[in-house]
């Protein structure tokens, strides 16, 4: 009797160490790979199952999206300037046996491949092309960091740059070249004002020259435009030929 209910506690004892051993739960964003003896057999989940203990061999993978920061690498651009850029990479597993059996660590092993990528990438370009056109190299760097890590079962969704550093000297001189611009647009379009200006003034020139009566009207309203002031001496300048008439008849009375 004794040893019939030691044996029961024994057996109680072994299956109360067992049944934690054999039931897994993952959740529903995860997924375990189970391998039995050493072998590959699969990924289960999400949910309850099974495994067997002691043989079979459970690794839990997350599937969700991880943002991963890039390190601010030293990169020279095509036209030897010295700049530090940093990233932002977006992706997440979609096979779950490939991250587990094709690569020793997916997110070290994608943090590494996003440096080494943006360090060649931004090396290609000129400086001018990294600060004006950061959506195309964000879509490059994004399919050249996808197309490595896709035999590992990882799959990047975005990769954005972030920040780009500029040495002080290098700022300065493109605020010089900026301001040298905005001086240069300025004079073209005071000189195509001028241009203009002038085009319209020879217009006028030929009316009046065509019309004579033309610029005692436009002398006319040139003094309307004066009066309206209120704050102005007008002299009106009188024709010589208008005193002739009076010295003309001041002779006749003599």
């Amino acid at each position: 009797m004794t040893g019939t209910i030691v044996g029961i506690i024994i057996a109680v004892i072994i299956i109360l160490i067992i049944v934690p051993m054999a039931v897994k739960i993952v959740t529903e964003y995860e997924r375990g790979v189970i391998f039995r003896l050493g072998r590959l057999v699969g990924a289960k989940g999400p949910g309850l199952f099974l495994i067997i203990p002691f043989i079979d061999r459970m690794v839990k993978v997350d599937l969700r999206v991880v943002t991963m920061d890039v390190p601010s690498q030293e990169v020279i651009t095509k036209d030897n300037v010295t700049v530090r850029v940093n990233a932002v990479v977006y992706f997440r597993v979609v096979d779950p046996e490939a991250s587990v059996v094709k690569v020793l660590d997916h997110i070290r092993a994608t943090s590494q491949i996003s440096q080494t990528t943006l360090r060649n990438v931004l090396g290609q370009s000129e400086l001018d092309e990294l600060l004006s056109k950061r959506e195309k190299l964000n879509q490059m760097l994004q399919k050249i960091i996808d197309e490595h890590t896709d035999p590992w079962g990882v799959k990047v969704s975005t990769v954005e740059i972030k920040e780009v550093e500029l040495a002080e000297e290098m700022k300065r001189s493109m605020a010089a070249q900026a301001e040298a611009e905005r001086e240069r647009r300025a004079k073209i379009i005071h000189a195509e004002g001028e241009l203009q200006a002038s085009e319209k003034l020879a217009q006028a020139a030929h009316v009046i020259g065509r019309e004579p009566s033309a610029i005692q009207l436009r002398y006319l309203s040139t003094l309307t435009e004066i009066a309206s002031e209120k704050n102005s001496t007008i002299l009106f300048p009188i024709p010589i030929e208008l005193f002739k008439a009076f010295g003309v008849k001041a002779e006749e009375k003599k």
